[in-house]
């Protein structure tokens, strides 16, 4: 990072092939889309180069260049005027069987899609904190420096938007006992 501070271009790529994959993992979570997670990827990657000097930390890049992502992220959300789902296969779930019959990985694809459908209907504050904190397993620390909120906020957002992916799983009669509510 300093090299590249200091006028060495070279050192951007070192950056990039770091942090690309990182940035395009949390964007495909966040649209469950390939095509969309690779613009996000390309656009933080751009924005990251062309902003670099203003950093003055080099120990809060991580939390920076999340917060870019996210920013773009919920820059293409009100571009588009629509909500983007979580894909079926980026879903971790806890506590599910261990054997593997093809009634329980039926089961695990229709608990999936369920929780799909429900995390789209979070609202964008408790959702893009579900998704720093089970998919990116970011501290409650850094979610707060990315999302430039209190880190009480962001345990209250989690807990919040566990509750509410909780509560529509059951009103839709969906066992919710796997759900990690503990942050």
């Amino acid at each position: 990072m300093k090299y590249l501070q200091n006028g060495h271009e070279t050192s951007f790529r070192v950056i990039a092939d770091q942090w690309y994959p990182a940035i395009y993992r949390f964007a495909y979570h966040y649209f469950g889309n390939r095509a969309d997670a690779a613009e996000i990827a390309q656009k933080t990657m751009i924005k990251v180069h062309q902003n670099l000097q203003t950093l003055e930390n080099q120990d809060s890049f991580k939390s920076w260049i999340y917060r870019i992502a996210n920013n773009l992220c919920l820059d293409e959300l009100k571009r588009a005027g629509r909500r983007k789902s979580t894909p079926l296969e980026s879903v971790s779930l806890k506590n599910l069987l261990d054997e593997r019959t093809p009634s329980t990985e039926l089961e695990t694809k229709e608990l999936n899609g369920a929780i799909e459908k429900a995390l789209a209907e979070l609202p964008d504050d408790l959702r893009e904190v579900v998704v720093l904190k089970q998919f990116e397993n970011l501290t409650f620390r850094e979610i707060a420096e990315i999302l430039k909120i209190p880190e009480s906020t962001a345990k209250t957002r989690m807990y919040n938007g566990l509750n509410e992916l909780g509560s529509i799983l059951k009103r839709w009669n969906i066992n919710t006992n796997y759900l990690n509510r503990d942050g």
